[in-house]
């Protein structure tokens, strides 16, 4: 499934001048933040990495969900889709959110 290209940009304008590569991962896109993958676009799904323990929490509001590319759910990433980031405050908060925890994981060399 490609990305889908206006999201991707909409996500690097969110990731703004944050020093992050892209690579393709999944069929989609992903940002990685200091080696890890922090968010990415698959169709038009956010992936969004968050902490393993939170991640229940946070599948609460409506149109998030565990991330099961692998008809498993991976715990620590969720899928976020379109209502929840239509605007560019929700795609920010759910950005911010994976940012802020990816930062704080060891660098990977």
């Amino acid at each position: 499934m490609a990305a889908d290209e206006r999201l991707l940009e909409r996500v690097r304008a969110a990731l703004g001048k944050r020093r992050v590569s892209e690579k393709r991962m999944f069929g989609g896109v992903a940002f990685l933040l200091r080696g890890h993958m922090c968010v990415g676009v698959l169709g038009s799904t956010l992936v969004v990495r968050v902490d393993k323990d939170k991640s229940d929490a946070l599948l609460a509001p409506p149109h998030v969900r565990p991330m099961d590319f692998t008809g498993r759910p991976m715990r620590g990433f969720l899928y976020v889709d379109g209502p929840a980031i239509r605007t560019a405050g929700g795609l920010k908060k759910w950005v911010d959110r994976a940012v802020a925890y990816t930062s704080a994981l060891p660098r990977k060399k």
